[in-house]
């Protein structure tokens, strides 16, 4: 099934037309369409179009509107103001419209794929391993995921990269313990569950920084393990691999109960690129991109200086020999563009890490690695705040384990969901008040635009009323419960019928589907669709609350409503799927 081309696009193609007779030089000028208030659509181009022309923009529009071919796509044009159009579009072409998209029988609801796909490197959800997720991990997680499903839906090629803490010095205590207590990390049965494993995990941690601060022997037999370790000794590789199987069990259990799929060959941690380190150095020392200070490799920037006024290096190697972040980073940078040639490179990483992204994009550029056809952007997220608007934590001052914070959101919605629920078993209660739950906490996020901080309230998350996760669930398992009581009846397009006003609003706005997709898609801003869903919802709601669906006049306006809503029905699951969000089909 082909694309289907929206009524916006369709409007736009005839005012061009019309705008290039009227006024040659004016051929593929932009119309400047958009949904209004007062009419359909207003087109407010012609202002910039008269002035550069130097004539009067009404006389202009009025010219224009005569050559406006109405019928069956614009039922009315006229001018208004001093050289707007407001557009109405006809009845039958909405209908025949939103049918194309219900006809098209791959579910993409008529959205086009991009014609020259790129190849995007997405680098989120980064848990570091032998440590318990909290509540910073949530956002790059639920950020990065719906992004790599809208770009995926558009066409984009994309890899997913999880670059988990999986190296550094604390491994030569935790290896050297596990080395003198061999059963730390033994399991009873064959089936482990997550959470036994961050247990066993969090335990020994614990007993090995106890010893490491209290024994100075094991202290330097734990620093001379770390040397083993960047050696590639086999006995202490295998030691080490132990902590980053036992972290991916408690990882997988996380991932799975946020409902998100985290691919095991995805997981590149930092340990992925030790073999380019000293490469990657060379280069950048040799090209004198970076070079020697105080022993140290650094790159430094013009307009990067600290509080002294001294200029603040990107260090890349210490002087100990040591390989810091950006080495790892930059390493990462030339496995993505020339192994996997990517085109963009896209970091879903906290903004408080904007300046070592800001350097190391440019130490990058530099030396050649982002040339003019690679991107690389940091998608930088705000802090989870709590409602009293500080940094999320426990009353202990603690920060919030990831888990206790979603069990409670499955917790809150299960309570909602029974409280509602009528002929729903204990097991679909539980299964839906997880679907809720987990629905609820992303939706909060993705709501919000990604870079700015946002309040943690579950009650507002699990509310009906409001812009939430649950109030999109129910209008969806709404209209499931309508197309269940037609029976028989099956939904059908009918473009002869005149439509009410509420049912014009939300078919015109089902229609900006694959608008919002492309947009949402190209600026990495799932809130915005989120919020074009929010305005579905409420728009069936009005629709649901004017026009009788299964109640109208007759057999035909009966076929028309269920058509609307099923299609609405698919545009909230579609969207939904893209935010990463269940949708329930009884609640």
């Amino acid at each position: 099934m082909a694309s289907v081309t929206s009524l916006s696009d369709n409007v736009q193609q005839h005012l061009a037309s019309a705008l290039a007779a009227t006024l040659p030089e004016a051929a593929g000028a932009d119309p400047l369409l958009r949904r209004s208030d007062r009419a359909d659509f207003q087109a407010n181009g012609i202002l910039a179009l008269a002035k550069k022309a130097k004539s009067n923009p009404r006389e202009l529009a009025t010219q224009v509107v005569d050559r406006v071919v109405t019928g069956d796509v614009i039922k009315d044009v006229e001018v208004s103001g001093p050289g707007f159009l407001n557009i109405t579009v006809a009845d039958k072409a909405i209908t025949a419209n939103l049918a194309a998209r219900y006809a098209d029988d791959t579910g993409r609801l008529g959205v086009p794929t991009a014609a020259d796909p790129g190849t995007t490197v997405i680098d989120y959800a980064q848990p570091n391993v032998a440590k318990e997720m909290h509540v910073g991990h949530l956002r790059s997680a639920v950020i990065g995921d719906s992004v790599a499903q809208l770009l995926e839906f558009t066409g984009e090629n994309v890899i997913r990269r999880h670059h988990i803490g999986d190296w550094g010095t604390q491994f030569g205590m935790l290896i050297q313990y596990l080395d003198e207590h061999p059963h730390e990390l033994d399991h009873k049965d064959d089936q482990v569950t997550g959470e036994e494993a961050m247990s066993n995990l969090g335990r020994l941690y614990k007993a090995a920084r106890k010893k490491f601060d209290s024994d100075e022997e094991f202290k330097t037999r734990a620093r001379r393990r770390v040397v083993d370790l960047q050696a590639g000794d086999p006995h202490t590789l295998a030691m080490w691999q132990k902590f980053v199987d036992e972290s991916k069990i408690y990882f997988f259990s996380v991932f799975e109960k946020l409902d998100m799929e985290i691919r095991d060959a995805d997981i590149v941690g930092e340990s992925g690129y030790n073999d380019m380190l000293a490469e990657t150095c060379r280069l950048l020392e040799e090209s004198g991109v970076a070079v020697r200070s105080e022993g140290a490799l650094c790159v430094f920037f013009d307009d990067i200086k600290g509080p002294d006024g001294k200029p603040v290096p990107l260090i890349v190697q210490k002087s100990d020999g040591g390989y810091g972040y950006a080495a790892t980073d930059l390493s990462a940078i030339r496995d993505r563009v020339f192994n996997l040639k990517a085109n963009t490179l896209l970091y879903v990483v906290d903004a408080r890490q904007a300046l070592h992204f800001r350097m190391v994009f440019e130490t990058a550029r530099r030396a050649g690695w982002l040339g003019d056809d690679v991107t690389a952007v940091q998608l930088a997220f705000g802090t989870v705040l709590g409602k009293d608007g500080k940094p999320f934590k426990t009353r202990e001052g603690e920060t919030v384990r990831l888990v206790d914070l979603l069990d409670e959101a499955i917790d809150r919605a299960s309570a909602v969901v029974r409280e509602k629920a009528q002929d729903l078993s204990e097991e679909e209660i539980a299964e839906r008040g997880t679907q809720v739950g987990i629905g609820a906490v992303k939706y909060a996020d993705l709501s919000t635009s990604a870079n700015r901080d946002y309040k943690f309230d579950l009650d507002q998350m699990v509310s009906l009323n409001g812009d939430t996760s649950v109030y999109l669930q129910y209008a969806y398992a709404r209209i499931q419960s309508i197309l269940r009581k037609a029976g028989e009846v099956r939904p059908a397009a009918h473009p002869e019928l005149p439509l009410a006003d509420a049912e014009r609003a939300l078919g015109l706005h089902l229609d900006s589907f694959a608008e919002t997709v492309r947009e949402a898609a190209a600026e990495y801003a799932p809130h915005k669709l989120a919020a074009y869903l929010y305005q579905v919802a409420s728009l069936f709601t009005t629709f649901y609350d004017k026009c009788p669906v299964l109640r109208a006049e007759t057999p035909e306006q009966v076929e028309n409503r269920l058509f609307l809503s099923d299609l609405t029905a698919r545009t909230l699951h579609q969207g939904m799927t893209l935010l990463g969000i269940r949708t329930p089909e009884k609640l």
